[in-house]
């Protein structure tokens, strides 16, 4: 655990030393958003070593959004329509999985559709160290984690309950089953287990 600890504190320290280049290179604003207030720099996995090339100084903001998808909120990201045109590399492929992340958003998915990436800039964008990792896949084939939150699809029949789970019942905090198929969470007060293919992660 020491050591763990030892060594992510030693990259800390590497990744701060980018700090004065990064802040030069987006002129001290965030490099999604435009902000100026509580920027931090951030890696873009997937990283094995320290790299200046692979990192983006982004605002308290969007890193919070960008860590945890499900946090997204959708108007904040607006901003991307003047951000995506950056010809950094790292800040491309943020900007190409946030655009993934707004599926359901018709200008997000034009947007990201006129985007133009370089082969090798491409393939780290939808190399994001998940998809290998994953287990279970949803009913899109996008990749489960114990956590995640999820909706059905469709309405159906609950074993042994009085109920009928509807689709678009959200289920948070959903737990992995050993069963690839299937996830287990609660719907109406009721542990259920439910079918992978049935359901949709929320974005």
């Amino acid at each position: 655990m020491a050591k763990g600890k030892d060594e992510f504190e030693a990259r800390k320290q590497v990744v701060s030393l980018y700090g004065k280049d990064l802040a030069r290179r987006c002129k001290s604003l965030c490099e999604l958003c435009g902000e100026s207030t509580s920027l931090e720099i951030f890696e873009v996995a997937p990283v094995a070593d320290p790299e200046y090339a692979k990192c983006a100084m982004i605002c308290e903001v969007c890193k919070t959004q960008v860590e945890d998808p499900a946090e997204i909120n959708v108007n904040h990201w607006h901003c991307l329509n003047e951000t995506a045109w950056t010809e950094e590399p790292a800040v491309q492929v943020l900007i190409w999985r946030l655009l993934g992340h707004l599926k359901a958003e018709s200008w997000a998915q034009d947007l990201k559709e006129q985007l133009y990436l370089e082969e090798e800039v491409l393939e780290w964008a939808e190399d994001d160290g998940t998809k290998k990792k994953a287990t279970h896949f949803d009913s899109n084939n996008d990749p489960l984690f114990e956590g995640d939150s999820v909706h059905i699809i469709k309405d159906l029949d609950v074993r042994g309950a009085s109920f009928t789970a509807k689709r678009g019942t959200a289920v948070k905090n959903i737990h992995l089953c050993t069963n690839p198929e299937h996830v287990e969470g609660r719907v109406s007060g009721t542990k259920i287990v439910l079918k992978a293919c049935f359901l949709k992660k929320s974005n």
